[in-house]
């Protein structure tokens, strides 16, 4: 039976091809040659579709499946999300769960929660209650003025009846007219009181009945969100069965996120089990625009988000032959290459590849490996860190109290940091500062944004070393130190837009990263005395 949803590869396609032993680790790879090739082909079929373009431009994550069925070797496209406000369209994978079916319920249910949502947007924008609003406004502003002017007057009182007294005249005409007077004051803060009430209860009842729908339209989006995910059934390779609730039952969140399971590789999987496809290789990629804050190029492949795709990832690969993570292959511990060391620091000049720190991966840090050498007394502990891909110096402060003065140095400015990166593109402007809001991507970690809101402000010198076949060397000279500020500062597009080469969270993959932490300059926290330390760059 012919399936339109599969693509096979001419032998024109498969000539020299070696198929892969193992499946795809899907957070951290380099895409096979028949992926590589298979995205072609769906971004060639995406160009054919004039239609889409104007969404597609707009940025989508597409992916694409290599699988084999008897003798055939093909591969499987899906996009993330819906396209064409539809998850149907023949060329590609259908939805795990479709929830835009005229026929399910998601789509009614979605009709009721907008019909409260409408009802919520009239009475807040409501003619009577702006009236009701404004009357409040006015009201209380009125009483104040009644009240201060009535304040006023019962204090020039006061001072006639005190001129009065003082000259001897009867004063019970007096305390008759001061009493008089504070009685009307009450009289006035109490009518004022009641009338400002009056109003305050009408929007009272108001504010209650937009309360009650919003309770309302909680629990409705809330339970429809529940069911929604108890709907998306997602196999393994085994032949089990999970829905969402119950995959990311054992989570740190515990509960699916929005979008669970509507990425393209739960879909391709999901397909490829109910087709009696082997799955071979998995590789996922951008076509479009970049989001505004994130970093997304077209035509770049991406690693499986992790906030939504990786719990069911992990199930649904259960039963396949899958490549490890490479990062656990990570170089073990070697000699630690130390450039300076005194009685209060020590400095390293770190490998690209190992962990600064120790992490969830169980493999060695440099941390471990310098604490290693001191096995008796104070631990040296890390002043700064590197990312495990980028190479260069570390510093250690070898107690508690350098410890605070070096960090205090950092925070202050005043430690020189210069790092040396090649880009992968030319910058035409020579020197220049980049200043950015960067704060951490809650739902891909440790991914940074963009964020003109959130941010937090981050500042990088540069200059241009050398331009040399559409590649830039630069000079960092980094004056704040947030995460992946360097590599974010070179890929976003208000930033330099050229990503580092071999930045594999913001480009693309190479051997290495080519970022190094070539020198820093400091005054030295105990002798005062200025540090200089400079290490060669391996590249």
């Amino acid at each position: 039976m012919h399936d339109e949803r599969f693509h096979c590869f001419s032998d024109n396609d498969l000539a020299g091809a070696t198929l892969p032993q193992l499946f795809t680790f899907p957070f951290h790879y380099t895409p096979h040659p028949l992926c590589v090739l298979a995205s072609n082909k769906v971004q060639a079929y995406l160009d054919s579709r004039s239609e889409w373009h104007d969404e597609l431009q707009q940025g989508k994550m597409m992916g694409v499946l290599v699988v084999k069925k008897d003798d055939q070797v093909g591969f499987l496209a899906a996009f993330s999300g819906n396209l064409a406000h539809s998850n149907n369209h023949p060329y590609f994978v259908p939805a795990v769960y479709d929830l835009l079916s005229e026929k399910g319920f998601f789509r009614p249910e979605e009709d009721n929660i907008s019909a409260i949502n409408r009802l919520i947007d009239e009475e807040m924008s409501s003619p009577e209650r702006q009236a009701l609003s404004d009357k409040l406004t006015a009201s209380q502003s009125e009483a104040e003025k009644e009240i201060s002017a009535y304040k006023i007057f019962m204090k020039q009182a006061k001072a006639q009846r005190d001129t009065l007294r003082n000259s001897g005249c009867d004063i019970a005409p007096l305390i008759s007219e001061s009493q008089f007077q504070k009685a009307e004051f009450k009289r006035l803060q109490t009518r004022w009181t009641q009338a400002i009430s009056l109003i305050k209860n009408e929007l009272a009842e108001r504010d209650k009945k937009v309360a009650e729908w919003k309770s309302e339209r909680h629990l409705r989006s809330a339970a429809l969100q529940e069911r929604i995910f108890r709907h998306f059934i997602i196999l393994n390779a085994r032949g089990e069965r999970k829905d969402l609730c119950d995959i990311f039952a054992s989570t740190p969140q515990s509960a699916p996120p929005a979008g669970a399971g509507e990425c393209a590789a739960p879909k391709l999987l999901q397909y490829a089990y109910l087709n009696d496809y082997k799955p071979l290789a998995m590789a996922e990629f951008w076509v479009g625009n970049s989001p505004k804050e994130e970093i997304r190029r077209h035509g770049h492949f991406y690693p499986s988000c992790k906030a939504k795709c990786e719990p069911i990832l992990n199930w649904a690969m259960q039963g396949l032959d899958v490549e490890p993570n490479p990062l656990e292959n990570a170089p073990q511990e070697s000699s630690l290459d130390i450039v300076f060391e005194d009685d209060f620091l020590l400095v390293v000049n770190k490998p690209e590849g190992v962990l600064s720190v120790p992490g969830k991966l169980s493999v060695d840090s440099i941390q471990e490996q310098v604490q290693r050498l001191y096995p008796e007394g104070d631990k040296p502990l890390i002043v700064h860190r590197l990312d495990m891909a980028t190479s260069g110096l570390l510093i250690f402060a070898k107690s508690q109290t350098v410890h605070k003065l070096m960090q205090a140095l950092f925070a202050s400015r005043r430690v020189t940091k210069r790092y040396i990166a090649i880009l992968d593109g030319i910058i035409e402007q020579d020197n220049g500062t980049i200043s950015l809001p960067l704060t951490l991507n809650p739902q891909e970690r440790p991914l940074q944004i963009v964020s003109h809101t959130h941010g937090k402000p981050t500042i990088t010198r540069f200059e241009v070393l050398e331009r040399k076949d559409n590649t830039t060397r630069i000079a960092f000279y980094p004056q704040t130190g947030r995460t992946h500020q360097l590599r974010v500062h070179s890929a976003h597009p208000e930033g330099l837009n050229t990503p580092i080469i071999g930045d594999t969270l913001y480009g693309t993959a190479a051997e290495r990263l080519y970022l190094h932490a070539e020198s820093v300059i400091f005054t030295h926290p105990i002798t005062q005395v200025e540090i200089k330390i400079t290490t060669q760059c391996p590249f």
